[in-house]
């Protein structure tokens, strides 16, 4: 039963689809071996732990060296899943990653929690700039689930893709947009939407849902096409050029700061094909989220559901 103040009711949720995933792997790969930060209680790995102790390492509040022991374990053979907060993750061990895995050949999944704005802390806890980070190293997957059916099954895709591969997760009870079964290719993006060719929705990660529901509250949703593109790295640039040329102009909207994220990557997609389709890029506008609840932060930086409504919903372009 739902909790009667649970920010999701009236929504499809799931349980954890994080711990259900690795439940998936532990189950059909011997070879894995979850890694935290102590903070197995805050990514849902907590079941894992305790279902398989002997595949499970806690290097305590050490992110530094949860990247070196993950790299380690790569380099012996193993599948290692290294879990903790997204901040923690880019800033905090960024150059781990970039030493220990992603100069030499191994595979690996990084786990990065509270993506964007999902934190109701500042700038301590929100990986507001981790896809711009992440995607900089070389041969890295980067890649943004948009629900709790796509993040489970990206954690397995990952599982048997090649390189180090950094997911954004979501723990505790995740909103649904997909179907279950749906399953997941490390790549290609995915048209939910097509409309008449007036405007363009390019998405990623939470902003699908954002854009999902700002769309649904249009009265004339005809001219809206919607493309969600998961995969942020290796980055879908013919696909997504293809969309947008199709469209008189292209907002994105990203979980994310406005640099360096999917906004960037489609307009260099469109400028490197010379596309001359107007893009507006809707995500945070080089500042710190707000402190509160991702509804309240959303609302304060111009990406809550009538603010995205009527951005949709405008005939041309506004500077942004």
């Amino acid at each position: 039963m739902l909790d009667p103040e649970d920010k999701n009711l009236g929504k499809a949720v799931v349980e954890a689809p994080f711990a259900a995933a690795l439940e998936d792997l532990a189950q059909s790969r011997d070879d894995l071996v979850v890694v935290t930060a102590d903070l197995s209680k805050w990514t849902d790995v907590l079941p894992f732990a305790r279902a398989h102790p002997d595949r499970f390492v806690q290097v305590g509040m050490a992110e530094q060296n949860l990247m070196g022991v993950t790299a380690g374990l790569a380099k012996s053979g193993l599948l290692p899943v290294a879990v903790t907060f997204g901040v923690f993750a880019t800033r905090r061990a960024y150059d781990q990653i970039a030493m220990s895995l992603a100069t030499q050949p191994c595979h690996a999944i990084i786990a990065g929690f509270l993506p964007g704005l999902d934190s109701r802390f500042r700038g301590t806890h929100q990986a507001i700039d981790d896809l711009a980070l992440i995607r900089s190293l070389p041969g890295l997957t980067v890649i943004d689930p948009a629900d709790a059916t796509e993040l489970q099954a990206a954690v397995v895709a990952a599982a048997d893709h090649e390189g180090v591969i950094y997911i954004r997760c979501s723990r505790g009870r995740a909103e649904q947009l997909f179907d279950t079964g749906t399953g997941f290719e490390i790549g290609p993006a995915r048209e939910l939407r097509e409309g008449s060719g007036d405007l363009a929705v390019v998405t990623t990660g939470a902003a699908t849902r954002w854009a999902v529901e700002a769309i649904e509250t249009l009265a004339d949703q005809g001219g809206v096409s919607h493309l969600h593109v998961p995969t942020l790295k290796p980055f879908p640039d013919a696909q997504v050029a293809a969309f947008c040329a199709r469209n008189a102009r292209v907002i994105t909207v990203e979980n994310h700061l406005v640099h360096g994220g999917l906004g960037a990557s489609v307009s260099a997609a469109l400028a490197t094909r010379g596309i001359g389709v107007p893009v507006q890029i809707k995500g945070i506008n080089d500042r710190w989220g707000e402190y509160g609840t991702p509804e309240f932060s959303r609302s304060k930086l111009g990406l809550g559901c009538t603010d995205l409504a009527a951005a949709f919903a405008q005939k041309q372009l506004e500077a942004s």
